[in-house]
């Protein structure tokens, strides 16, 4: 219910022939005529009476609307944001289309009043969905690529604050289309960071460690946000799967002279060189990571346990010629087994060179880097002929008796079904 004089002064700027100068004259002292019980109720009054009156004409409605946003922003009052800029929305959006379509930057502006508000209260969900509202390609409202560039990166950033790289980057890639015709430092350092953040987030860490490293060498930025960077690009790193291209990054990340200040600088140092990492070192680590950097994967361990592993699997080979599936799996922390299935994906995917002997649960690592290419293996040089003759009459056998199925299954399928039935 809006107060006595918000009532009396609305009444009196009925019969006022400019009503457009009466509503900015009762905004002006919308302080002294409300108190901050009534102000809500008292400029929703006034919104509600300026998007009423059919015969205020247009060039009027916009004035007055503009005059109340103004007003609005000036109360600095979130929660008044919030309450009153949405029922001015929902006042805007009911009315004529024609008033709807001449209140578009009125209604953007709103918008983006609503989202800081949301921001400041850190409801980064909500100040990101009433973004998305704001029609930036409407053929009625002619918006600059900078503008958009400025709304989409807040939109971004509001969602990475949540977590939720998969609506940032919807709105990342609309960026992608725009950015190279922004000339704005701030603006295009915004969009580098998102870019990591989103890199960071779906856990693609030795792209996200290049990016933040990028950032961190960045002059438009402040010192203290490089070292920052530097140290989110060293995190990524070492969280990165084992291999020849995280060696590379950690390598470049090592000689970078700032590194040796930062408190992650232990644990890169270790992984630059190879040495083994105690669970005391690990879980101290951990404590600087972000809630995604400790994300279960699929085989159960974390993000960083998997990277650990993988890199004391690697020390290892270092430091044995060979060594019992038992005895690594003690080293690792692990099972047997799992160090087994652990060594044999690294092998295979090229990130470490060796070979596995089942019968005797020996595995034999040789030295060299591996080729970091998927399927790799081992070096084809280091293999016995022998060895090789085996494997590929093994194959050759295998092959001729699924072509023998195969043609049995097309004469006699009954045949073949009764077999396959009583295996």
């Amino acid at each position: 219910m809006a107060s006595a004089k918000v009532k009396e002064a609305l009444e009196q700027a009925q019969a006022q022939p400019d009503p457009a100068v009466a509503y900015k004259t009762i905004l002006s002292k919308i302080k002294t005529l409300s108190t901050p019980k009534t102000i809500a109720d008292d400029l929703i009054a006034i919104a509600d009476d300026i998007l009423g009156r059919l015969s205020l004409g247009i060039v009027a409605t916009r004035s007055a609307v503009g005059d109340l946003v103004a007003t609005l922003q000036s109360l600095e009052n979130h929660d008044l944001w919030i309450q009153v800029g949405r029922h001015v929305l929902d006042g805007i959006g009911s009315g004529t289309t024609t008033l709807t379509s001449s209140l578009l930057d009125h209604a953007a502006t709103i918008r983006e009043l609503i989202a800081t508000a949301h921001e400041a209260n850190e409801d980064f969900r909500d100040a990101a969905t009433v973004l998305a509202e704001i029609p930036l390609d409407s053929s009625q409202r002619r918006v600059s690529d900078k503008n958009k560039v400025m709304i989409w990166i807040r939109i971004v950033r509001n969602y990475l604050e949540v977590d939720d790289s998969t609506n940032a980057e919807a709105y990342l890639n609309k960026l992608k289309n725009v950015m190279h015709t922004v000339d704005d430092p701030e603006l295009n350092l915004h969009f580098k960071l998102s870019a990591a953040r989103i890199q960071d987030s779906k856990r693609q860490f030795l792209a996200a460690a290049q990016s933040y490293h990028d950032i961190s060498l960045s002059a438009d930025i402040a010192e203290e946000e490089r070292l920052h960077t530097l140290g989110m690009a060293i995190k990524c790193a070492i969280l990165a799967p084992a291999g020849p291209p995280r060696s590379k990054a950690l390598a470049r990340l090592y000689r970078d002279e700032r590194s040796a200040a930062l408190e992650e600088f232990g644990m890169l140092e270790k992984m630059f060189l190879n040495r083994l990492l105690s669970p005391a070192e690990v879980d101290k680590f951990a404590q600087g990571l972000a809630p995604h950097q400790l994300a279960i994967t699929q085989d159960g361990s974390t993000v960083l346990a998997k990277a650990v592993t993988e890199h004391n699997l690697l020390g290892a080979s270092r430091l044995y010629s060979n060594i019992s599936f038992d005895a690594l799996g003690l080293l690792l922390g692990l099972g047997a087994d799992k160090a087994e299935d652990t060594t044999a994906k690294m092998i295979e995917q090229g990130r470490l060179k060796g070979s596995i002997d089942q019968i005797d649960r020996i595995i034999r690592f040789e030295s060299g880097d591996a080729s970091g290419k998927e399927g790799s293996r081992r070096a084809e040089g280091l293999v016995h002929p022998a060895m090789r003759r085996w494997d590929n009459n093994v194959q050759a056998i295998a092959e001729d008796v699924e072509r023998i199925i195969d043609a049995l299954q097309s004469e006699f399928p009954k045949f073949v079904a009764a077999q396959v039935a009583a295996v």
